[in-house]
């Protein structure tokens, strides 16, 4: 396996952590007073929206020229920063 195959499955898992996360936000979403839901569901939609972002530069980066993989690599961190860092500020909120 080289570098770039071993950073997409690395990406790949924790994007799917990152998933699994939203998805406990979302549960408790639902379990929240109304007006609380709304509140939630904005912050959900939101790291939902950035979850699809990073999943397609992971997709870019899958087929991307060894040339291209390093440039691709620096925006795939900064989107996987972004949504964890996102994450981590809305999960914080809701506790």
């Amino acid at each position: 396996m080289n570098i770039k195959e071993a950073y997409q499955k690395k990406l790949q898992a924790q994007l799917d952590e990152l998933g699994a996360e939203i998805d406990k936000l979302k549960a408790k979403a639902d379990q929240a007073e109304a007006d609380l839901q709304l509140e939630y569901y904005k912050q959900i939609e939101e790291l939902r929206s950035m979850q699809e972002a990073a999943n397609s530069k992971l997709s870019e980066l899958k087929y991307a020229s060894d040339d291209a993989w390093e440039d691709l690599k620096v925006r795939m961190d900064s989107a996987w920063n972004s949504l964890n860092n996102a994450l981590k500020s809305a999960t914080a909120r809701f506790k």
